[in-house]
């Protein structure tokens, strides 16, 4: 399963997803990026159809965007109790004042374990808020105790379970995009 870490500022002028700010994206980026967003196991000659350009040019254009951060990665979104992982939480981390300047270390540190399967980093009252998936709540709690709990970085956690996921519904084209092209 792929991880997603969100942390700060990248020392090369990235942000921490890779993105170069100010990455430039046209009309046709954006048909692909949608239509991939949707399905992205799109073939590239549908792609290229949709967005109206030729299947070289299509290629180069999502190459482009891979290269350029836009486009993080294409991964499956396997469901965690088809794992085992029946029970998921969303658990809210704040950090000691005094271990502020080792937010990234921790983020990187969370990403590694198995549990986890997303690592933010947020505004507000709390630092991050990480997405673990576990077999039980027995093996949860051991989770918060032994990673969270026992860092001596963490002040303190709030654990939310999650009953249910509900996923965004594939949306249709867009009218703008699909008119003339």
């Amino acid at each position: 399963m792929k991880k997603n870490v969100v942390g700060g500022p990248c020392s090369d002028g990235s942000g921490a997803d890779g993105v170069r700010s100010g990455a430039r994206i046209d009309d046709v980026d954006r048909i692909l990026l949608d239509q991939l967003s949707r399905d992205a196991r799109t073939p590239n000659n549908a792609l290229a159809a949709l967005a109206g350009i030729a299947p070289s040019t299509c290629l180069g254009r999502v190459r482009s965007l891979i290269d350029r951060g836009v486009i993080r990665g294409f991964h499956a979104d396997i469901d965690p109790a088809a794992l085992g992982r029946d029970l998921q939480a969303m658990i809210a981390v704040r950090v000691q004042a005094n271990a502020r300047q080792h937010l990234g270390q921790l983020a990187e540190q969370l990403a590694t374990l198995g549990e986890v399967l997303n690592v933010y980093f947020i505004a507000g009252a709390d630092d991050y808020l990480i997405h673990v998936a576990t077999a039980s709540s027995e093996e949860l709690r051991r989770f918060v105790l032994d990673h969270l709990s026992a860092h001596p970085a963490v002040a303190s956690t709030e654990t939310i379970l999650i009953f249910e996921h509900v996923r965004p519904r594939l949306r249709a084209p867009r009218a703008e995009q699909s008119a003339g092209r």
